[in-house]
């Protein structure tokens, strides 16, 4: 079945890991990340190089290590995490990324502009400390 409006795997683990971290109150690893969400251990591994890259996590090597926020949950949305990973989310008028259009109105009635303006206004609304 189709999917319309989709996050990658790595956008997704990058905002579900980050609030598992947000709700611990002691240093959380990759292991109790990728077994919280049924993932490969690996490409979590990289998703969380690059949240800690960017500056989102604080992370501890060693048995004992694992990851911390930065900042407070109530400073960091949603998009800064989908940012991390995915960079920024570009709106288009054209769902096909074309200047000209051959018709005088679109098909698609601007429905993909808005769906993306409405998505990227709910992440950049969303605090991750409304979801612990």
């Amino acid at each position: 079945m189709a999917k319309v409006v989709t996050l990658s795997e790595a956008s997704s683990l990058a905002v579900h890991a980050v609030i598992l971290i947000a709700g611990s109150d002691k240093l959380v690893n990759v292991n109790q990340i990728a077994t919280a969400t049924a993932s490969s251990k690996n490409h979590l591994a990289k998703v969380m190089q690059r949240l800690v890259k960017t500056n989102l996590l604080s992370s501890t090597r060693g048995p004992a290590g694992g990851f911390i926020l930065k900042r407070p949950a109530s400073e960091i949305t949603l998009y800064d995490i989908y940012y991390a990973i995915e960079g920024p989310i570009e709106l288009q008028d054209c769902p096909l990324d074309r200047p000209i259009c051959p018709f005088e109105k679109c098909i698609m009635g601007g429905i993909i502009h808005k769906l993306t303006n409405d998505f990227k206004k709910y992440l950049m609304e969303s605090k991750v400390s409304s979801f612990i």
